[in-house]
């Protein structure tokens, strides 16, 4: 698999609140990207915290996982991870109301399960076509699904950045997961919302399906999310997969 993580304060932030990464092991890697907020620093404290403790108990796994193994250790890093955060805040004034978002893939041959809190987003695009895999955790999103507005209105509405669900804002938490089986041609995409509010999905994948380095894709989109106003950090983590016939010559 070939993977790259890259961030970006964008064009207005005067620092960064996102985090991320790609980690490997024996077994797989673990793709995250983290989007903090709260606070004078505290949103940026809260992101790096929860890639590194991510990344620390990453490198505890010693076993290959099944899907349902890998559902059930994301599930309970992500919340363990929000008691770590919410206890952090509660001890330190200067971090009090801080929160991230989080999405993680961990990518094995057979499989890829995805755990996430908030609206960083994972798309993911194989021989099917190029799609969405999560829903935002935010109350734009909520008023699409009761049908109040449409996903068109949803695009500019004015408090899209409202988020009912951050891991560390409060003492309990629930984690969205699925386990997604790997197809031919696999290409996974994290981001945090700078850039998924800056372009249209069908965008993406044009980008993501150029004959290029995969860094270069990454650089592309965080150039377009600034070109664009960038008033967000950006920030982006690809895996993807070899076709057959690349895995075969690596053999």
């Amino acid at each position: 698999m070939h993977y790259t993580f890259q961030t970006n304060v964008g064009k207005v932030r005067t620092h960064n609140e996102d985090s991320g990464g790609v980690f490997s092991n024996e077994y797989g890697i673990l793709a995250i990207v983290a989007d903090g907020m709260g606070g004078h620093l505290a949103g940026d404290v809260a992101s790096s915290m929860s890639v590194s403790f991510l990344e620390k108990e990453w490198a505890k796994v010693q076993a290959v996982m099944t899907a349902k193994e890998a559902e059930k250790w994301l599930t309970e890093q992500c919340t363990r991870l929000n008691e770590y955060l919410y206890d952090h805040a509660m001890n330190h004034k200067e971090c009090q109301g801080m929160g991230t978002t989080i999405v993680a893939a961990l990518c094995t041959e057979e499989f890829v399960s995805l755990a996430h809190v908030g609206d960083s987003r994972v798309y993911i695009g194989n021989e099917f076509g190029f799609k969405l895999k999560t829903s935002d955790h935010s109350l734009v999103q909520e008023l699409v699904n009761t049908g109040q507005i449409t996903e068109e209105e949803a695009e500019h509405h004015p408090r899209k950045n409202v988020l009912l669900r951050a891991l560390g804002t409060e003492r309990a938490i629930k984690v969205d997961v699925q386990t997604l089986q790997v197809e031919e041609q696999q290409i996974i995409m994290l981001c945090s919302d700078g850039l998924s509010n800056k372009m249209e999905t069908d965008e993406m994948e044009a980008i993501l399906q150029a004959d290029e380095p995969i860094e270069t894709r990454a650089e592309t989109f965080i150039t377009k999310a600034n070109e664009r106003g960038g008033e967000d950090n950006i920030s982006i983590a690809i895996v993807e997969y070899p076709n057959a016939v690349d895995a075969d010559k690596a053999r």
